[in-house]
């Protein structure tokens, strides 16, 4: 079954809910019209299609070759690597000046997300170059800038992000990696895990970004800093030139993404690596938590990417199967005829949507927090992005492990059986909810970050939202839509986000704690809520377009039928973690660990 991109979807979200109109407007901008992005993201769904998505199973059967330190791609990688880059699909968010055509977030959003559907393992390379790109092009001098960022743009170089040390994990305080000044550098030593990409075959050299402590560092978080450390050092013409004191120690046997590499990564093993501070001493942390938004919104991207190859190909499957009777009579039918499996896919189709919409509506919130003109408007728009990220983050990578699962639930025994490949996008689709922060630290951040710091502002915005779509809906002319059914799960959606607020708000003066236990309950809450008003709102949006006989009418009952789906089988869940909210944190509170350490 091939992957196909879903971009009528797309520009239906893009157009009818993101204002797509409206990015032309913003300074930058100019040349972006949607007949533009419209030409954009049709090459770029033709290179998923027909570049990426046929790799995706064969890359994860290959593996990865490993011998001395070196990684070796599986076969057809480095040449889809080099038609990635001739076509500028590298880093197409970069700035034009290094190279890059300066796409709104926005546009970036929805190229990422069908790369990453047509092969996740795949785009974890441009995505960590990306990142580091933006690290650069934010933090880093000039100088640093000239060596580094036009082949990190271009592809000719690719990047990584070294974070965790085998003894620190999430908790970055820990961080003992060392870094000496030495002339106009540093000798950096020490250990990195899980490192993407750390080594791989597919570019002439590897930029490193690495987080380390000079001498008189303060102890803790503020005392990392971040440094530049190539695999090999550039020479006076810019080009490879001597190895770096560092090397690939071993890439981590993974449950899912094979064709990735996850590397063990040693820094000076002999003389010290060599590495140039990025920005200022001791505030490394503070530039990576910078790019922390678009970091994990691009993992939340991996997960409805996922999420869409999954969705279609248990579709696919469910076509051509034929097995048992329906009621009509036909035997033996197509078993996407039955029933109950029309209500997985359409379960799974519904959950992808919702994060989708949810996902293009934040990316719109970066680009306007950046480039709008108002002072309070871009505040008001960063403050949405803060709120919005660790939910699309967590809730569209669990959404993905779902939906997934689902898929092989399709698939009956066939999809317990690897040569199918829909086991694949189950054992990928688990690593999203991990990488870049897991899902309970990412309930936290939504808890203690961004609803208790600023006392619900960001809530009270974004419920005032829902209720305006919920207000609207009393203008809905007669048809398909159910516009009752439509307007009270918007209020109820608005009530469950409002309630969940104020239990928090008034839970912290009880016991700190509180608030922490609650705190998935909460981005369940959220989750669910929050993609049921997108998908309210897609459906309002639907109806026009029937109302006025726009194009298929069968694609607009579709998107109808999908917000039902998701009001009817997903969302009645809000309200039970909400009471889950409410009572079960004193539960977890009164959980003893030394009694839980006993079951061990």
């Amino acid at each position: 079954m091939t992957y196909h991109a879903p971009l009528r979807e797309i520009n239906f979200i893009l157009e009818d809910l993101c204002n797509l109109s409206g990015l032309s407007a913003l300074d930058g901008f100019e040349d972006f019209t949607p007949e533009t992005i419209e030409a954009i993201l049709l090459e770029a769904g033709k290179f998923a299609n027909d570049v990426l998505a046929p790799l995706n199973h064969q890359g994860d059967v290959d593996g990865l070759g490993f011998k001395d330190g070196k990684v070796t791609m599986p076969r057809g990688w480095k040449e889809a690597y080099t038609s990635l880059v001739e076509a500028g699909w590298n880093s197409p968010a970069a700035e034009p000046e290094f190279g890059g055509m300066g796409l709104p977030v926005l546009v970036n959003t929805c190229i990422q997300e069908l790369f990453n559907g047509a092969n996740i393992s795949f785009q974890l390379c441009p995505l960590l170059t990306q990142g580091a790109i933006e690290a650069l092009a934010a933090y880093a001098d000039p100088a640093l800038q000239a060596v580094y960022l036009e082949k990190m743009v271009s592809g000719e170089w690719a990047g990584t992000m070294n974070l965790t040390e085998p003894q620190a994990g999430s908790d970055l305080s820990q961080v003992r990696s060392k870094a000496v000044p030495k002339d106009d550098h540093y000798l950096i030593s020490g250990q990195k895990i899980f490192i993407t990409y750390g080594e791989h075959d597919m570019v002439d050299n590897i930029v490193h970004l690495v987080l380390a402590r000079l001498p008189d560092a303060p102890e803790g978080t503020k005392g990392i800093s971040l440094f530049v450390v190539p695999k090999f050092l550039p020479d006076a013409e810019g080009q490879p030139g001597v190895a770096n004191d560092l090397r690939c120690v071993s890439i981590e046997h993974k449950l899912g993404i094979h064709a990735s590499p996850t590397c063990t990564m040693a820094y000076g093993d002999n003389e010290g690596a060599i590495g140039y501070l990025v920005g200022e001493p001791n505030r490394g942390l503070q530039y990576m938590f910078a790019m922390m938004n678009n970091a994990r919104l691009n993992v939340g991207l991996q997960g409805i990417g996922v999420a869409e190859h999954a969705f279609q190909t248990a579709a696919y499957y469910a076509s051509e199967r034929k097995q048992g009777a329906v009621t009509n009579g036909t035997s033996p039918a197509p078993i996407i005829q039955h029933p109950d499996v029309k209500r997985m896919l359409g379960v799974m189709k519904a959950q992808t949507e919702g994060a989708r919409i949810l996902a293009l509506r934040a990316a719109l919130s970066i680009d306007m927090a950046e480039r709008a003109p108002d002072a309070d408007i871009r505040a008001r728009h960063q403050r949405r992005v803060d709120l919005l990220i660790p939910v699309v983050k967590a809730w569209s990578t669990e959404m993905a492990v779902s939906v997934a699962s689902q898929a092989v639930q399709v698939h009956g025994g066939m999809g317990y059986v690897e040569e199918t490949g829909v086991a694949q996008f189950y054992r990928d689709a688990k690593i999203t909810t991990i990488y870049e922060g897991t899902t309970g630290i990412q309930a936290m951040d939504l808890v203690g970050r961004k609803i208790l710091r600023d006392q619900g502002l960001a809530v009270s915005e974004i419920v005032s939202d829902i209720r305006a779509s919920a207000n609207a809906l009393a203008d809905e002319g007669e048809g398909a839509l159910d516009v009752n059914l439509m307007r009270r799960s918007a209020h109820e959606a608005a009530d469950l986000i409002e309630k969940s607020c104020e239990w928090l708000l008034a839970a912290q003066v009880t016991d700190a704690a509180l608030p922490l236990a609650a705190a998935q309950s909460v981005m369940d809450v959220f989750g669910m809520s929050l993609s049921a008003w997108c998908l309210i709102d897609s459906a309002a949006a639907a109806s026009r377009h029937l109302a006025v006989g726009d194009g298929d009418a069968a694609f607009w009952r579709y998107r109808i039928s999908l917000a039902e789906c998701f009001i009817h089988h997903i969302f009645p869940m809000a309200q039970a973690r909400l009471t889950t909210m409410r009572n079960g944190s004193y539960s977890v509170i009164g959980l003893e660990p030394d009694m839980l350490a006993q079951a061990s």
